[in-house]
């Protein structure tokens, strides 16, 4: 049961208004993180081995024949770095990069957290709808972003010769 109980036009428009500001305002925190803060090795980035450096994610999803449906965030709020293409095939463009895949992941994570707070207003079925567009919406761009990150790991470390 909502804590507040409003019309049905005004949990719509409430829905609306609250998702356009989460991801806005996680976008714009995301953007203002420093750059070294994502070329550095963290954990929570790390590729698995099982993702066979974003082989599995084309396997599963066909990632290659959708991803360029999706609309980079730089686009709607006019700054960061647009992932669209590689900007050279450099090591250092391939670093900066693969720090900007962080950086659009951990943007997606984070915007699928405040998706139990619409249970606050929505009844059951819809605060469960809003979750279910939370992930709905977000995982392709993770995806996404593991998959390019992971195809930048292969061409990196064949440049150094390192394993896999």
């Amino acid at each position: 049961m909502p804590l507040v109980t409003l019309p049905a036009v005004w949990v719509v428009i409430i829905d609306v208004v609250a998702w356009t500001f989460f991801h806005l305002f996680i976008s714009a925190w995301c953007l203002r993180i420093p750059q070294t803060f994502f070329l550095k090795d963290h954990a929570w980035f790390r590729l698995f081995s099982w993702e066979r450096s974003g082989e599995i994610w084309q396997r599963l999803f066909r990632v290659k024949q959708w991803k360029g449906l999706l609309i980079d965030g730089t686009v709607i709020l006019k700054q960061g770095y647009s992932k669209e293409r590689l900007p050279g095939k450099r090591r250092d463009d391939l670093n900066i990069f693969a720090a900007e895949t962080k950086r659009a992941e951990l943007t997606h994570w984070l915007s699928m957290v405040p998706a139990p707070l619409f249970f606050l207003w929505n009844p059951p079925g819809a605060g469960w709808a809003m979750i279910g567009y939370a992930v709905l919406f977000n995982l392709p761009f993770i995806v996404v972003q593991r998959y390019n990150r992971g195809r930048i790991a292969m061409i990196t470390s064949k440049e150094t010769g390192e394993s896999m």
